[in-house]
């Protein structure tokens, strides 16, 4: 997409496009890297708007008369109306969206088309249709990102009492609530959200007007434009304006720390729901079976969650190198800026959808949850924590104490609750039976009432929160 200053035509001969300074048509190679039409009409939305307003803030500054600018705008709705109803011939010969809508506006309207393009280059017409695309992108993933929270808070709320094992390098580590697991999805997927509404009002300043890179003699009005176009405000460097593409990679790298959240969540709804685990099932709305065992559930959906996550990453990098080494201001590899993004959000919103529908699908096993909590001694730190509190003993050697109660008790072939009273009192003769009331699990989980910890009256007063937030 590079500059060009009008030119009208949906001819396949000679530099339709150029006019007079080529002679001999592209060779079909050329033509067949040049082209961009077969990813970019995804833009055609965008770009139809753009010159709508374009043309009519040409017509409020007295460039184009009004009549012109009437016939303009009933052309675009019509083009519009074809490219949405699949009756439209897309040319690549024409290159890209931009000169296949302008063709047959000609088609449609004459002479007054080829003033649409006055005031305006391929170049600002790219930089905004793309920075329009990828700002409605960012809206999309926040409001799917709003669902998934709902679903997870769902999950919490249900499952605030639950028992379950919290877990470090995959080892049982202390007991948690289910309410409070997914509390902590919450957490990062609030983060993504504010990350993709902080990336969405950086973008939102309009390159139209910017033209090919220097601005243009006549007298546009940008801040109009800009505000028929819902931005803030226009760009303010005709240079950056259109060699910006920050907006894009701004977004991939967004939609890269979604992705890493979505692969955590996926990967814990494949343990969860193995024959191992058994912490969790989803139902036959999103697994699938084997071809050949019978007895299969697979988590598909949770699976494929997790490698879309390559795909977004893919992109970014692949968006970062096309941009590395540009000198400014347009240069052809910035056609290349568009796949990688399409694609990514593609992978995002489908990974979004699905991690929804599984959350909304995802049932608990309460009872496997609660048994694989206890495993593990995974009340070693609330014993260690009563010898601090109860033995005023410094922390470290009520941790050397507690050490060595959970090798007696490994070597015993029982759990801590289990460890008779006798055999604590060979390693530390202040221990009472009183130890016993915080070694359950629920005592454990119940005793954790520090701001953020996973006792159930702090769930619940973090989901309470968030449902505010959310309302």
């Amino acid at each position: 997409m590079a500059e060009h200053s009008g030119g009208n035509g949906r001819g396949e001969g000679a530099n339709a496009m150029w006019g007079g300074r080529f002679a001999q048509a592209p060779d079909a190679v050329m033509t067949a890297i040049n082209a961009s039409i077969g990813f970019d009409r995804r833009l055609a939305r965008e770009d139809i708007a753009g010159s709508r307003a374009h043309s009519a803030m040409l017509a409020a500054q007295g460039i184009v008369s009004a009549e012109d600018a009437a016939a303009i705008d009933a052309g675009l709705a019509q083009v519009l109306a074809e490219i949405e109803a699949g009756a439209f011939a897309f040319s690549e010969a024409l290159e890209d969206i931009h000169m296949n809508v302008e063709a047959r506006l000609a088609e449609l309207i004459g002479a007054p088309a080829g003033r649409l393009h006055t005031a305006r280059s391929r170049n600002d017409q790219v930089a905004l249709d793309f920075r329009m695309w990828v700002r409605a992108r960012c809206d999309e993933a926040a409001d799917a990102l709003t669902r998934v929270i709902g679903a997870l808070l769902d999950q919490a709320e249900a499952g605030a009492d639950m028992v379950m094992p919290g877990f470090t390098h995959l080892q049982v580590a202390q007991p948690v609530t289910w309410g409070h697991h997914m509390l902590a999805y919450v957490e990062m997927f609030a983060r993504d959200r504010a990350r993709f509404r902080d990336a969405r009002a950086r973008m939102n300043e309009c390159p139209l007007g910017a033209a090919a890179l220097a601005g243009t003699s006549f007298p546009i009005d940008r801040e109009a434009t800009a505000r028929a176009l819902g931005f803030d405000r226009p760009t303010a460097n005709s240079l950056d304006s259109v060699s910006d593409r920050d907006f894009a990679m701004e977004f991939l790298s967004v939609a890269a720390i979604c992705a890493v959240h979505l692969s955590r969540l996926a990967e814990e709804l494949v343990i969860w729901s193995s024959a191992q685990f058994r912490f969790a099932r989803l139902s036959d709305k999103f697994t699938t079976g084997s071809s050949i065992m019978p007895q299969k559930r697979n988590p598909d959906a949770a699976e494929l969650v997790r490698a879309k996550t390559g795909r977004i990453f893919g992109a970014q990098v692949a968006l970062n190198t096309v941009m590395k080494g540009l000198p400014l201001t347009y240069s052809k590899d910035m056609q290349e800026d568009k796949e990688p993004v399409f694609d990514a959000a593609d992978a995002l919103g489908l990974a979004l959808s699905a991690a929804e529908g599984m959350l909304r699908d995802l049932a608990p096993e309460p009872a496997r949850l609660r048994a694989a909590a206890a495993q593990g001694f995974s009340t070693a730190t609330d014993l260690a924590d009563w010898c601090v509190r109860r033995l005023g003993m410094p922390f470290r050697r009520a941790h050397h104490v507690t050490g060595a109660l959970v090798a007696r008790a490994e070597t015993l072939g029982v759990d801590l609750p289990e460890l008779p009273l006798a055999e604590m009192q060979a390693v530390e003769p202040g221990i009472t039976a009183e130890v016993f009331e915080v070694l359950g699990v629920e005592n454990s989980v119940a005793s954790r009432t520090s701001f953020g910890g996973t006792a159930p009256a702090q769930v619940r007063a973090q989901i309470a929160r968030w449902r505010e937030t959310e309302a």
